[in-house]
């Protein structure tokens, strides 16, 4: 069949004048123009391949005209009858076998809301952590202005309810949509609660969005006694992520958001131990700590990626942008000028979420996993975060420190309370 590509719309899916779409008996989506009389099995505008899967939707049934041999769908509850396959409506893409493949549709200056234009997202459960401020307000704030319903996983409930009537302010009838769930990373204590609370609330989840984040910050350990950087930009997500398993499906997709900055981690890549991820006051470095935090998060997505790849739950590590300017460069002073004379040079926060929007709902990057992106297009990961041995052994050492935790007198006191 021959192939024709038609130049960019607003609204890509949409099939361009003269153009219909008709199934084949196995499933194919094949497009026809009705005045050239062309036909091809990629959609004229994307250059994509859909499928349509399943049975006939309840009160449908399939027949073939005696005198035509056209098949045709009778619906029993409303007497109509058509030649359009009802199952249309529901075709998918094709995922490509190779991320390389997938067509570059976004770039640096795409915003969040630019990547989610003509999407409807209402039904769909996003669960973002640190979502009352920064990138992580803005992810919250695109999804909910299309129809998501979001649950804010944040510490401070004050200051989200604070974020939340920003956005009831745009748009009033979306408080039914917005939801606080009080979580500190820093203590498992209160991570044992959220996981308690969205368990006891929560049916599915569609987008886990890990993406709270610390920079800079001076050497402390947390209440669990794991330096705080590691604990709350890794461990406790570790945590969060696989005690929440039931709640993810084939339709799910988990986004960590990391840094390209995990290109200049130090972590071993052999014998890689627990004073290096949580190391003592005399070889702690903030912004090394950050690094290391940075390459966990995408041997994290990976590993996870590996393990739960036969369930369909697709994982992404993305980088947001460089020295965007969010409240992460809090810390220090000197990182605070840093980033103010940066700022005119860096991504707006709307484009700092993009990477993370479009990984999140992309319709071309289903059944893909494992991937790290940036820009909104697959980026090639740092080389130790391409060594399995690394990714096998914090994996390990991940499980052991949150056992360790658990097991401490003290939080099994707290837990019966």
């Amino acid at each position: 069949m021959k192939q024709s590509y038609m130049p960019e719309s607003d609204s890509e899916d949409e099939l361009p004048p003269g153009w219909v779409e008709q199934a084949t008996d196995d499933g194919l989506v094949c497009y026809a123009n009705r005045q050239t009389k062309v036909t091809q099995w990629t959609h004229p505008r994307t250059g994509r391949t859909k499928r349509i899967t399943g049975e006939l939707p309840i009160g449908w049934e399939k027949s073939t005209e005696p005198d035509t041999k056209r098949t045709v769908f009778f619906n029993k509850e409303t007497n109509q009858s058509t030649y359009v396959d009802p199952r249309l409506a529901f075709a998918v893409e094709e995922a490509p076998l190779d991320v390389t493949k997938v067509r570059q549709r976004f770039d640096a200056s795409s915003t969040a809301l630019q990547v989610l234009h003509g999407k409807d997202l209402n039904g769909r459960l996003a669960v973002i952590t640190g979502a009352n401020c920064g990138i992580g307000y803005e992810t919250a704030r695109s999804l909910i202005l299309h129809g998501c319903e979001v649950i804010f996983a944040c510490r401070n409930v004050t200051a989200t309810q604070e974020a939340i009537e920003k956005i009831l302010v745009e748009r009033p009838t979306a408080r039914s949509r917005c939801r606080v769930a009080e979580l500190d990373l820093g203590c498992f204590k209160s991570v044992r609660n959220f996981v308690t609370h969205i368990k006891e609330t929560v049916q599915h989840i569609d987008y886990l969005i890990l993406n709270a984040g610390l920079f800079g910050l001076p050497y402390s350990l947390t209440a669990d006694g794991v330096e705080t950087t590691f604990q709350v930009s890794h461990l406790s997500n570790f945590y969060l992520t696989n005690e929440l398993e039931k709640l993810f499906d084939h339709k799910s997709r988990i986004v960590v958001l990391s840094s390209e900055s995990h290109r200049m981690a130090n972590l071993p890549a052999d014998k890689l131990a627990e004073q290096h991820l949580s190391p003592p006051p005399e070889k702690y470095w903030s912004m090394m700590a950050y690094n290391n935090a940075k390459l966990c998060n995408v041997l994290f997505a990976q590993e996870l990626a590996n393990r739960w790849k036969a369930r369909g739950i697709s994982v992404f590590s993305v980088h947001p942008g460089n020295m965007i300017s969010t409240k992460i460069q809090r810390n220090w002073w000197f990182y605070r000028l840093l980033f103010a004379l940066a700022r005119p040079f860096t991504k707006s926060l709307q484009q700092g979420a993009a990477t993370t929007i479009y990984c999140a709902t992309a319709n071309e990057l289903t059944g893909l996993t494992g991937y790290y992106f940036n820009n909104c297009y697959f980026c090639e990961p740092s080389t130790s975060s391409k060594k399995a041995t690394l990714r096998l052994k914090l994996w390990e050492l991940s499980e052991q420190m949150v056992q360790k935790i658990l097991q401490n007198p003290l939080n099994k006191y707290e837990e019966k309370i």
